[in-house]
């Protein structure tokens, strides 16, 4: 990627909160298919597609993440 592409998306990124999938797979430790396949199964957080790139809002994978969080069963 070309030094200009790169400062773009980094504006980008910051100006709107937005990940690469890259970037979401590594802080939720998995890898960019299983993004893929998550979106196709339709369980994965929200995604923005421009153009041919994908990009995840923090604030949208924080509340996909807080929907899937599991209280302790208590006596099972």
């Amino acid at each position: 990627m070309s030094d200009t592409n790169e400062q773009q998306t980094t504006q980008t990124q910051s100006r709107f909160d937005l990940l690469t999938p890259e970037q979401l797979a590594q802080q939720l430790n998995v890898t960019t298919r299983t993004l893929q396949r998550w979106h196709v199964q339709r369980d994965g957080p929200p995604r923005v597609e421009i153009g041919r790139q994908i990009f995840y809002r923090t604030s949208s994978v924080d509340v996909w993440l807080s929907s899937r969080e599991r209280g302790r069963q208590v006596g099972k």
